[in-house]
């Protein structure tokens, strides 16, 4: 089961007595399902929790003639199809006029009169997304999206989104295949709208893997910062003893001012040893920038026997 299915899981198992919340969620579930009008009604889904919750719904509040069919989504795939059918038209027609919708209408618009109380808002968004959202796994990414079929029920739906007064959504919107998207990237905000439309557990794991993801980074972070210096070491060190090994072999290290000459055997006998320690293990001890300042002075050195 994906994380997108189990979210849905989570929302499908709260619970109201209230009518009118009942009513609210059927709402956002009709109103962006596949075919809502005063003679049609279809719903499909692939999630199995979501196309029971709608005949549950249904029934409680208005006992049409349901059918139901299920078939395999593809031939390579296990998931199934499921479409949950309002057969008479004397239902879908009382079900239709019921959420004040007529056949005038040119393209359909949320009718904000069914949700006539912010206590409303919630399971409406909840059904929407039952019907139409889907949210990434966590892991891969931080996104979830609404997927509507027309422009102005989009701009309604992102509308209402955008007023809600317990958290601060701001929808982005993007047309794919056309359809409109309603979208969410950050996963505070994606956690944000999990716990209000009543999936807070999701909401919980997503903050639990980001959680996860910034300490893995920070360490990845911290060890590749770590295996840079190591290389930036040794790489300054193998440069170091090439130029002191052309002194031994030339002038000889016994001719080099007794500061240079202390510093070039402590290197030979501790070629990984770094500037810091190579200065605090001198007879006289001195800083990183201090030792680093003797082994300028030997690069020198040999630059200057070269010429």
């Amino acid at each position: 089961m994906s994380f997108s299915s189990d979210v849905k899981k989570e929302l499908c198992a709260v619970l109201s007595c209230d009518r009118e919340v009942l009513r609210a969620e059927l709402y956002g579930m009709l109103l962006f399902c596949k075919y809502f009008s005063q003679n049609k009604i279809v719903f499909t889904t692939e999630n199995s929790y979501a196309s029971k919750r709608i005949v549950m719904l249904l029934q409680n509040l208005y006992m049409p003639i349901i059918e139901k069919q299920t078939a395999l989504r593809t031939r390579s795939d296990d998931s199934h199809l499921y479409k949950i059918i309002v057969v008479d038209e004397n239902d879908c027609k009382k079900i239709y006029d019921d959420y004040g919708h007529t056949e005038n209408q040119i393209t359909l618009r949320v009718n904000r009169a069914n949700l006539s109380s912010d206590d409303l808002v919630a399971p409406f968004l909840r059904g929407v997304f039952l019907s139409c959202g889907s949210v990434t796994n966590p892991i891969k990414s931080y996104h979830a999206e609404l997927c509507v079929p027309h422009k102005n029920l989009s701009v309604d739906l992102c509308k209402i989104i955008s007023e809600i007064t317990d958290c601060t959504l701001t929808p982005k919107t993007v047309i794919r295949n056309g359809n409109y998207i309603v979208y969410f990237k950050e996963s505070e905000q994606i956690c944000d709208l999990l716990t209000y439309i009543g999936a807070p557990i999701k909401a919980m794991e997503i903050m639990g893997t980001k959680a996860i993801k910034q300490v893995r980074n920070n360490v990845n972070r911290r060890t590749n910062g770590e295996i840079a210096n190591i290389g930036k070491v040794a790489a300054a060190s193998a440069k170091q003893l090439e130029a002191i090994n052309y002194i031994k072999q030339t002038t000889g290290l016994d001719t080099l001012p007794d500061d240079l000459k202390e510093i070039a055997y402590l290197r030979l006998e501790n070629p990984e040893m770094s500037l810091r320690d190579l200065g605090q293990n001198l007879s006289v001890p001195i800083s990183r920038s201090g030792a680093n300042h003797r082994m300028q002075r030997l690069l020198e050195y040999v630059q200057t026997e070269d010429k």
